[in-house]
């Protein structure tokens, strides 16, 4: 059998699961860390939040957003990150499939690389049908930042208390709002003080920033825009985060 031939019946077993994101929706991709709880077990990771973790997860998102794809925001709490493409992204011709095994592996990469071991994320391409959604999409990941947060918070105070971690886990368990930011301030610990972005996470965009050049042909010291990727700490949130977000689609 000539070999084009053979590779043509060969090529539909290869392709038959591939899907495709249609041209008028929006792409945001999530990737999850896998067994990052044992990770941060074993690097002795400060609890709930360590700030080595933090910038470890943002220059992974930076990694990601220079990684040959159109990424104008990206989000990252916990051991998660979000990414929003360019509207008119077509890399791969939008084959879900590129595009998760591609990002998943850079973000492995990246991620193992600055932390000196191997770690490894998953991903998941979450297409959305228009913009209200998109805002909604990266509200929705924000309100989680805060609940686990919370959780977070409530669970390690527990433990440094002397509880195990079934015994935390039992008193927390099915409890609400309320009772655990009442359980935090009954130890002197207000919610709305504890840092902004162990709250609502971080986000990370391109902005022209101004840095201080030299020109060596007139021998002075000159100004020179450049466009760099920058972690913003402090985020807004709710409708305001909604608006922020869809100005990365507008502009």
């Amino acid at each position: 059998m000539h070999f084009n031939e053979f590779d043509s019946i060969m090529r539909v077993y290869e392709e038959s699961l591939d899907q495709y994101i249609l041209p008028d929706m929006y792409i945001a991709v999530r990737l999850d860390g896998r067994s990052f709880t044992g990770l941060t077990k074993r690097m002795n990771y400060e609890k709930p939040f360590d700030v080595k973790f933090r910038d470890l997860m943002v220059d992974t998102v930076k990694a990601l957003m220079d990684a040959g794809f159109r990424v104008v925001y990206g989000y990252t709490q916990s051991d998660e990150i979000s990414l929003l493409f360019h509207q008119d992204e077509d890399t791969f011709g939008r084959k879900v499939r590129k595009i998760n095994t591609t990002l998943s592996g850079e973000a492995s990469a990246a991620f193992s690389l600055g932390l000196g071991e191997i770690a490894t994320f998953d991903s998941r391409v979450i297409p959305l049908p228009n913009e209200r959604k998109l805002a909604d999409y990266f509200a929705w990941r924000q309100e989680d930042s805060k609940r686990n947060a919370l959780q977070g918070y409530c669970y390690w105070t527990l433990r440094h208390e002397g509880k195990t971690a079934s015994q935390a886990s039992r008193i927390l368990n099915k409890q609400g709002y309320k009772f655990k930011i009442d359980l935090l301030e009954d130890r002197g610990i207000n919610f709305d003080e504890i840092p902004y972005w162990q709250r609502f996470g971080v986000g990370v965009y391109f902005k022209d920033v101004e840095r201080e050049g030299f020109n060596p042909i007139k021998n002075e010291k000159v100004i020179a825009k450049r466009r760099e990727l920058i972690a913003d700490n402090n985020l807004p949130t709710g409708d305001e985060y909604r608006e922020f977000i869809l100005e990365f689609i507008n502009k």
